[in-house]
């Protein structure tokens, strides 16, 4: 047998291992993939279970201010005012499931919503219930706003390229001017995961009285914080997320900028 013919048939050493990086190659990027998608699920899993424990606490504020508004806003001296009250905590009740669930209120859901106090306030005997009905629409609207501001991840929309012209005077008015300041930044900041009292609020910026309550109307104003009711905690809106969510983006791009 020639054994310089069996020489020549094995292996080249240099393309094996070529062949050895190339396979390391692909596993490599296989498992940064794998890697990558296991933080994407990660973090996922972090934002709903955040938005679940807001919204559980979110649940018993509005369960707590539906028995105390109606009590305190109904016309006080009615023979149907316990009768009605028990409606009116029924009605509102079924926006603290969908807030309990994290659920967004869809336009059906919506509409049905509003037919509802339409037809409580058609379906009214006296001249006086205006008043009781007044207070579970501003109780309602508080509701809505609440479910709104559960939005904490807007996902992909944010990533949007699109550079078309848009209204400089809206930008100005909506989110420069009310975010253009270092406290206003760090009311806002503070409500990411949790409601803040006003001592909570004047602690974190070292504002107090009329201060204090001047960079927390800029805020309202702008519509990126709302009151839950008069003297009640502050939280950020669904607005105040989408302004949060952009400012950490610009964070993030100006840090690997320098």
């Amino acid at each position: 047998m020639n054994m310089d013919k069996i020489n020549n048939r094995q292996i080249d050493p240099s393309n094996s291992f070529k062949d050895i990086n190339s396979k390391l190659d692909v596993i490599h990027r296989e498992v940064t993939r794998i890697r990558e998608r296991s933080n994407q699920e990660h973090l996922d899993l972090i934002i709903l279970n955040t938005r679940k424990d807001l919204a559980n606490s979110m649940a018993v504020y509005v369960t707590e201010d539906i028995e105390t508004d109606l009590e305190r806003g109904m016309v006080s001296e009615c023979h149907l005012k316990k009768t009605c009250k028990q409606t009116f905590k029924d009605f509102l009740d079924r926006n603290v499931e969908i807030i309990k669930q994290v659920q967004d209120m869809d336009k059906k859901t919506m509409d049905e919503t509003y037919s509802k106090l339409d037809e409580m306030k058609n379906d009214a005997p006296y001249e006086k219930c205006r008043f009781c009905i007044d207070e579970v629409s501003s109780l309602l609207q508080k509701q809505l706003k609440l479910i709104e501001s559960l939005k904490l991840y807007q996902g992909p929309e944010f990533e949007e390229t699109d550079l078309t012209p848009f209204s400089e005077e809206l930008i100005v008015k909506d989110v420069l001017e009310p975010l253009s300041n270092k406290q206003r930044l760090q009311i806002i900041q503070s409500m990411a995961t949790e409601t803040k009292t006003y001592s909570e609020l004047s602690e974190i910026t070292g504002l107090r009285g009329g201060n204090l309550l001047f960079h927390i109307q800029k805020l309202q104003d702008g519509g990126l914080i709302f009151q839950r009711h008069e003297r009640g905690d502050y939280m950020v809106t669904k607005k105040g997320y989408a302004m949060l969510n952009a400012l950490k983006n610009m964070h993030k791009f100006l840090e690997n900028e320098l």
